[in-house]
């Protein structure tokens, strides 16, 4: 996995701007790709990021990069905790519940749409997608938005910039590990 792919995908949660993100990249050789993960966990996990393959199916691989307590918080949300209960979820905390969505992915050929908040989007947009099968949304940036769509589009701004610097600075040399803001 190349780290280019790390900056461009998830700038916003090395940054610290958001909880976490989720990319797709090839994986000839899952050895490889763990080993990967494992150094990229050994430069991150110090400034509060993690690196996880949720999923690898064939020659592609689902990875997530998320900050453990940012997670936390997000997942500790009464809704949140509700809504995941009612998708089949058992309680406990967030690296468990990362575990039962890895199972999830794992075990069913349909996506699960809470996955959401493992991202870090908001409930009301997880909940609208879900209900509305991902149609009628009022805005579709980092994801699709069902309320508060001036609010959202200035957040998709705000990652947007985030990954445009990022990606500059990565091309100019700065590692991933300088571009990791301690959390």
């Amino acid at each position: 996995m190349p780290e280019e792919l790390l900056v461009s995908h998830c700038a916003p949660t090395l940054a610290g701007l958001k909880t976490a993100n989720l990319f797709s990249c090839s994986c000839p050789c899952p050895a490889q790709l763990a080993q990967e993960v494992t150094r990229l966990n050994k430069q991150l996990n110090s400034k509060g990021v993690c690196v996880q393959v949720l999923s690898n199916r064939g020659k592609r691989a689902l990875i997530y990069v998320y900050r453990p307590k940012r997670l936390e918080k997000d997942l500790n949300h009464p809704d949140a905790l509700c809504f995941l209960k009612q998708c089949g979820y058992q309680n406990g905390c967030a690296l468990d519940l990362v575990q039962q969505l890895q199972e999830k992915l794992c075990e069913s050929q349909d996506f699960p749409h809470e996955i959401g908040l493992f991202l870090g989007y908001p409930f009301e947009d997880v909940q609208g997608f879900i209900q509305n099968r991902g149609c009628n949304c009022r805005l579709c940036g980092y994801w699709k938005v069902y309320a508060n769509e001036c609010e959202k589009k200035r957040l998709f701004e705000k990652y947007s910039h985030c990954r445009n610097v990022y990606c500059r600075k990565w091309t100019e040399g700065l590692s991933i590990q300088r571009l990791t803001v301690a959390g």
